[in-house]
């Protein structure tokens, strides 16, 4: 067992695990996705301006904690 292993410390990025050399592609799991977000209705105004508050809310929130 040569093998060294790595273990993930508190506000480690990584998790210790070794990524797939090889992403595998799902194809019918997207199509599927696709399919459901094709089906689904166009976002309001209002429900745009929440999503975009809460995404610069939480990326005011990362450079301050940085």
């Amino acid at each position: 067992m040569s093998d060294s292993t790595t273990t993930a410390t508190a506000g480690d990025p990584t998790s210790g695990r070794p990524a797939p050399s090889v992403l595998v592609k799902d194809e019918a799991y997207w199509a599927r996705v696709r399919a459901i977000v094709d089906t689904a209705p166009p976002l309001t105004d209002e429900q745009k301006v929440r999503i975009r508050a809460a995404l610069h809310s939480n990326r005011t929130s990362q450079g301050a904690a940085a």
